[in-house]
């Protein structure tokens, strides 16, 4: 049962990092990294329940943790980002 749980979360990972690659915007890649880390917290986390070592859960719930903060950070990066209307193609993007 838990060995078809943790090969529908490896495909579902490989779904989102195919999204991830091919997303049509910089939205839908970020989306798919988010689901792909989430699923990597599931996998650790069925991983601590098969293995019976509760101390993975932990690293499970920082490592939600730190991809939940990680992708408030790029939204806000590419909310906050603009364009000048003056800039060319070699200027930087303010």
């Amino acid at each position: 049962m838990f060995f078809a749980t943790s090969i529908a979360i490896l495909v579902t990972m490989a779904l989102a990092l195919a999204r991830a690659v091919m997303g049509p915007s910089v939205y839908d890649r970020v989306l798919a990294v988010n689901m792909f880390g989430t699923k990597t917290a599931l996998l650790l986390s069925v991983v601590a329940f098969l293995y019976g070592r509760p101390d993975f859960l932990d690293l499970a719930l920082t490592y939600a943790l730190i991809n939940f903060v990680g992708v408030l950070a790029v939204l806000e990066f590419f909310q906050n980002r603009t364009v000048s209307p003056d800039a060319n193609e070699n200027d930087e993007v303010r």
